[in-house]
């Protein structure tokens, strides 16, 4: 609690000055029109902010800036790549700014820390300009909550379609020797942080469900399934140790920069989403666009993606059986299924590459904020 007040009052303080010389004229803030706040950490929050700026470059050169302190922004639209961002910034910045913030994910039932939060969030909605959101089960959550239409824009989390891609024969196959995977198993991707910190992670975030990963895994090797757990990111301490009790082989890479995940995805047979919240998640897109078998809990935008049985697969409960009976339905459609299933999952993501993500914030939300 006394580290939480120091850390705002020392926010607090780095902003004033600032606040003040826009107040009275003597600053006008940075040059770029639109303001993106991001994380200092290589994480999906910054991956968001640095796409949309990127994208709106091709079309409107200089509009959009990332920034990882926002203490200097005046008199422009700031963007937070999240609520939790906003809430911890927006209070102390100029109010000669018109504020907009992501809310991807979050309810009361996510606990009693989530739930103070969206109290407090609700009560600074009069301060926004726009809330945008990329799932169309949060977009319905937060209008129940009272947030007026018109400040709300449902645009998706966006997938380099460019980038990601299905791979040959050989990509894949020298993906697999890469990472020391016999051809002969089954590999199963999960591509997030589901670890309390950026520690070991040996304490797990429920909300990702780590544990109905380890589930369904237990599972998939209960029914035969020669598994093998490919991981990435920070914080696996928890699934690690809990695969390990099964026997279940894994494979944990950390990527250098964003793009290098796509001889990960190069290297699976199938990705699970086991969370019990999300926003998106990125791995969700970026599997459908490597022509990655999905299996998903219904949370974020996989509801708005997946068709069941047509671009992958969709579980009502989240628990690890239903999603491992719904992974050995896809894992035993024939080649041709497959192939059908892959070429569907890639025309869906298509709709969310983020030159159009892109174009949509720079329509929907920045263009006409700097209107006014």
């Amino acid at each position: 609690m006394l580290k939480q007040a120091l850390r705002q009052a020392y926010m607090g303080a780095s902003c004033l000055p600032w606040r003040m010389a826009a107040a009275t004229g003597l600053y006008r803030g940075p040059q770029a029109p639109v303001q993106f706040v991001i994380e200092d950490a290589d994480w999906a929050i910054r991956w968001v902010g640095e796409h949309v700026r990127d994208e709106i470059e091709a079309i409107r050169p200089g509009a959009v800036q990332t920034a990882t302190r926002p203490q200097r922004i005046a008199g422009r639209v700031v963007h937070f790549g999240s609520q939790y961002m906003w809430l911890a910034w927006g209070h102390l910045l100029s109010h000669r700014n018109h504020f907009v913030t992501s809310f991807f994910h979050g309810k009361p039932e996510d606990g009693a820390d989530v739930a103070r939060h969206i109290e407090s969030f609700l009560a600074s909605v009069p301060r926004l300009s726009r809330i945008v959101t990329a799932a169309g089960i949060v977009e319905q959550r937060l209008l129940e909550w009272g947030v007026p239409r018109e400040k709300l824009v449902r645009i998706p989390i966006g997938v380099e379609t460019r980038t990601f891609v299905p791979p040959t024969p050989e990509q894949r196959q020298e993906a697999r020797r890469r990472f020391g995977i016999p051809e002969h198993m089954v590999v199963v991707g999960s591509f997030q942080k589901d670890g309390v910190g950026w520690g070991d992670g040996m304490e797990p975030k429920l909300i990702k469900g780590p544990d109905i990963f380890i589930d369904a895994m237990s599972g998939l090797k209960a029914a035969g399934v020669p598994v093998v757990a490919f991981l990435t990111g920070p914080a696996r301490g928890y699934v690690k140790r809990g695969l390990g009790t099964l026997d279940i082989p894994v494979v944990h890479t950390y990527v250098r920069n964003h793009p290098e995940l796509v001889n990960c995805y190069h290297a699976l047979d199938l990705y699970l989403v086991t969370s019990r919240e999300e926003g998106g998640p990125m791995g969700l897109m970026e599997s459908m666009a490597c022509g990655v078998p999905v299996v998903s809990t219904q949370v974020g935008m996989a509801p708005d993606l997946i068709v069941e049985g047509a671009t992958g697969g969709l579980v009502g409960d989240a628990h690890g059986d239903a999603v491992a009976e719904k992974a050995l339905a896809l894992l035993a459609l024939s080649s041709i299924g497959l192939s059908e299933l892959r070429r569907r999952a890639r025309e869906a993501v298509m709709a969310v590459d983020w030159s159009v993500v892109g174009r949509s914030h720079w329509e929907q939300v920045y263009q006409p904020l700097l209107q006014r």
